[in-house]
């Protein structure tokens, strides 16, 4: 990345709390229409989506990536209609953060600011866009996927429990239970959300229920014969999703890895910590929100800056990685995986390659 693209984006973020008060504020002076429609209150919520949005911004251009604007924009425009928010909304509200950018920053940083905007606006589809449930009649299991999920969203996590917990004893194997119903579900929970069909609150129940479920799997996947691999796995500081990592590793432990998973929202010394503990043949680090995409970059620069850990395989994962496949080159990692089953497949090629040299 070009060192003038990570000024900029640094000179974004050390004003962001200013600058998006100026954005809202701006905005509510020339609609005060929508002040005395939303309120205080919708006004306290249009500031923190100005702070995320500036913060996904200034990560777009740290890593001099449109896509990855681009992409949240489209995606929080689909999400604003779902809630009768119009999508002109947004663009007005883009087109006052331009406004904004070019009154307060240094110009040179401004003109490359608007840049990444305006092509967010010139690419946001003129309506939403149809996302198609991730429970297709077609996939394996799924009728089992969809009784699952309704189970959870009708409270009762027991019930859901038994529903799998009886199928792995008909035979069903754990690990299509894993890709088929906990991830095909945990993609319909988001998909659920972003249509404005569940609430928050359901869509906590739903992952903290699940990861409850997946852990009485556990006596099974742990009882696997080892290799003498090792992989350790963390969301890194900031991202609290944890779902991604946690199937990586029982996914890696069934096929015979030795897995630490440091769980969410790990501190950089921690992970390099463990790191120099463990010595593992593969690193894998996950971020679900784009705005992390920049701590799991410094983390790989930080663990290659270690003599021990130079060479260290890392495999990145979580949806900016699965939205820009090649964003995991950009950052300086060996491989990313869509999904669990992806990931023992590329960590079995990551460690032939470090046999093959060694």
């Amino acid at each position: 990345m070009a060192p003038f693209d990570r000024e900029v984006s640094l000179a974004l973020e050390s004003k962001l709390a200013p600058l998006a008060d100026a954005v809202v504020a701006r905005q509510m002076a020339r609609m005060p229409e929508l002040a005395r429609r939303y309120g205080a209150a919708g006004q306290q919520k249009c500031l923190q989506d100005t702070r995320y949005h500036l913060r996904y911004l200034a990560q777009a251009i740290w890593l001099a990536n449109n896509a990855l604007f681009t992409d949240y924009v489209a995606w929080v425009g689909d999400m604003l209609e779902a809630r009768r928010i119009p999508r002109e909304h947004l663009v007005t509200h883009l087109r006052y953060m331009a406004d904004t950018m070019e009154e307060i920053l240094p110009k040179e940083v401004a003109a490359a600011v608007c840049d990444f905007i305006n092509t967010a606006l010139s690419q946001l589809p003129p309506t939403p866009v149809e996302h198609a449930t991730a429970i297709a009649d077609s996939e394996p299991l799924a009728g089992l996927a969809k009784k699952y999920l309704k189970l959870l969203l009708n409270g009762d996590r027991h019930g859901a429990s038994r529903l799998v917990l009886d199928s792995a004893a008909a035979g069903t194997d754990v690990k299509d239970i894993y890709l088929y119903v906990f991830q095909s579900c945990q993609y319909e929970i988001g998909r659920l959300w972003q249509m404005n069909k569940i609430t928050v609150a359901q869509e906590h129940y739903c992952t903290a229920a699940t990861q409850v479920i997946m852990a009485q799997f556990y006596p099974h996947i742990f009882g696997s014969v080892k290799s003498g691999y090792r992989f350790v796995a963390a969301s890194v500081a900031g991202e609290l999703h944890e779902m991604g990592p946690r199937m990586m590793c029982d996914f890696l432990e069934l096929a015979g890895w030795d897995t630490h998973y440091l769980g969410a929202n790990t501190p950089a010394d921690g992970i390099l910590q463990m790191v120099l503990e463990r010595d593992p043949h593969i690193l894998g680090l996950s971020a679900t929100l784009g705005f992390h995409v920049r701590e799991i970059e410094q983390m790989i620069a930080a663990v290659r800056s270690t003599d021990r850990c130079k060479n260290l395989k890392i495999m990145v994962g979580g949806a900016p990685f699965n939205k820009q496949r090649d964003l995991w080159r950009q950052i300086g990692a060996d491989g990313s995986a869509l999904n669990a089953a992806e990931t023992v497949r590329i960590a079995e090629t990551l460690v032939k390659s470090l046999n093959s040299v060694t």
